[in-house]
């Protein structure tokens, strides 16, 4: 648990304080944050592990083995991020829990499962022992080739939607998923009636009623122009899925930070709070952050940087830019286009380098010090001048988000000799992430979306190297969301509107959020290095973009899998 400063500025005379509460939930754990409607000082925050973390080797309890990419949850888990980090987050902040007007939660995205109609996960009906029956994290990235097939079909009939997706749905999306669990474990699909995102169930959790929201509906979804694809379409990647936006995801959609429902008994049980307050919309992780950061105005391009790095912007132009994870209206927030890239590993890179391990010597160096690995190998990078350790790496570790999307790709490392140092590596990781970023933003601009300020959010933000290295290679300034805790924070920000406390999001966000401008700022001997280097990193890029050596490579590794 953390509390954070109070500020010393006192209410207006005679008005008692209101404060909601921010729920977000991530990859391998959830947090809950306390926040002040009407200036947005946190007054304290709690962190809940999820206890089975990422399944991706076997189902829970020693059950079935899974194959390679696969990515599941617990729904439990989220369930404990209510029962402990709430009110956790209540109580260390020393409020009457009755002071709370409103709840909101953000999610990870895709991250969908499928449920009976009362919102039962199958996951926790006597279908628990079928994979499919899990709910299918971000990062499960196993329906490649039902999304390359959604793609292709788009493609050859010309589809409107595919223009909005940068040519290409992604992998990690719901059709993607759903279409594996049909041709893949039919039996749960024949059970499953609801396919709803994580951020949508939790927000079911708390009310007690199914609601839809707008943001991972068009990103997610494919839901453009008031319509899901049409079922002419659905019937020909396979005719049992024509019915499936119809019988599975259909449900009226509710903008962003709009009040859905009240905290039913049950959830007030859980939290602590008091039933019948406000619940918002449900949101994502990234584009729930854009309010706390103050990066709703258009240009202001957020990179929310965790174990995964998702871009978002606002531009008042509808664009069709390739490679792009999607646009839409409304989708960040109402009056303009919000645009969604993404790389789909970062955070998850520089965790892997230290997963290999590092020489005794290095153990012991970390020791005397009271140093952690991260913190000794972003030392000894640092060190470095650009250039210097003779290395460049494609950023392509969990595949990639945006702009080939495709999953099947994987990370390459070129320049490594006999004299290579573990710091060599790990920077070369780093620059290469920055070089990926620089990619998105230079297809934003190219297909007409503006990019007028770069900002940072999330845990990453912390590595000053890492900010640093940004700016060179972005050639541009690296500001910062002032909150640790930005999606939490942005979630509690659509609570007060949800809550009546503020009309809505912008005027919320105005009062409520916090950015630290150019914190970071480019040096120019720096960034020419980096130009050069960018250089490789692009030809590295384009020579293995269409996935014909890594494609092959993966296809023999999940042939020794299955006949191994």
């Amino acid at each position: 648990m953390t509390s954070p400063p109070h500020l010393t500025t006192a209410p207006p005379s005679g008005e008692p304080e209101q404060y909601t509460v921010g729920v977000d939930f991530g990859t391998l754990s959830g947090r809950a944050v306390v926040v002040r409607v009407r200036d947005g000082q946190e007054l304290a925050a709690a962190v809940h592990p999820y206890r089975h973390g990422v399944i991706d080797r076997h189902l829970p309890h020693g059950g079935t083995r899974l194959p390679p990419d696969w990515a599941l949850q617990h729904p439990e888990d989220w369930r404990d991020v209510l029962r402990h980090a709430v009110p956790q987050a209540v109580a260390a902040a020393g409020i009457d829990p009755a002071s709370v007007i409103g709840i909101a939660t953000d999610f990870t995205a895709c991250t969908v499962l499928p449920t009976l109609a009362d919102g039962t996960p199958l996951a926790e009906t006597d279908l628990a022992g079928r994979p499919h029956a899990w709910p299918k994290l971000w990062k499960h990235h196993a329906a490649q080739p039902h999304a390359d097939r959604i793609n292709a079909l788009a493609q050859a009939r010309g589809e409107k939607w595919i223009a909005r997706y940068g040519g290409r749905i992604s992998a990690e999306w719901q059709f993607a998923k759903a279409l594996q669990v049909l041709e893949e474990d039919p039996l749960v699909y024949d059970t499953c009636e609801r396919w709803i995102e994580a951020a949508d169930w939790i927000v079911w959790q708390l009310t007690g009623s199914e609601s839809r929201n707008a943001c991972t509906a068009g990103y997610k979804g494919i839901h453009q122009d008031g319509a899901y694809p049409g079922e002419e379409y659905l019937a020909e990647l396979n005719p049992r899925f024509a019915d499936f936006a119809r019988t599975r995801l259909a449900f009226p959609l509710s903008p962003l930070g709009s009040r859905v429902g009240s905290l039913r008994p049950e959830a007030a049980a859980w939290t602590g709070l008091r039933a019948g307050i406000a619940v918002a919309a449900g949101n994502v992780d990234a584009h729930v952050t854009a309010a706390a950061a103050k990066a709703l105005e258009d240009g202001r391009l957020l990179a929310i940087m965790g174990t995964s790095t998702c871009h978002v912007v606002n531009a008042s132009v509808l664009a069709e830019v390739p490679g792009i994870c999607g646009v839409v209206n409304g989708g960040i927030v109402e009056g303009t286009y919000g645009y969604e890239a993404g790389q789909s590993a970062v955070g998850d890179i520089f965790a892997w380098v230290l997963d290999q391990g590092v020489p005794p010597d290095y153990l012991s160096e970390a020791a005397d010090r009271g140093e952690d690995l991260h913190t000794l190998l972003t030392r000894k990078a640092a060190a470095q001048p650009v250039g210097g350790h003779g290395l460049v790496a494609l950023d392509w570790l969990g595949g990639n988000r945006s702009v080939l999307v495709d999953h099947r790709l994987s990370g390459v490392v070129v320049g490594l000799t006999l004299a290579t140092r573990p710091e060599d590596v790990y920077r070369a990781l780093l620059e290469a992430t920055a070089f990926g970023t620089r990619v998105i933003v230079e297809a934003l601009e190219k297909g007409g979306v503006p990019v007028h300020e770069f900002i940072v959010a999330g845990g990453l933000a912390k590595n000053e190297l890492l900010m640093q290295i940004y700016s060179d290679v972005l050639r541009r300034p690296v500001s910062l969301a002032a909150s640790e805790q930005g999606p939490a924070l942005g979630s509690a920000i659509h609570a007060a509107v949800a809550a009546g406390a503020h009309s809505d999001v912008r005027t919320a966000a105005a009062a409520m959020g916090r950015r630290l401008p150019a914190v970071y700022t480019p040096d120019a001997r720096r960034a020419d290095a980096y130009d050069a280097l960018f250089a490789a990193y692009r030809l590295l890029h384009d020579q293995f973009a269409t996935g014909g050596l890594l494609h092959r490579l993966r296809s023999i590794r999940d042939t020794a899998h299955r006949t191994g």
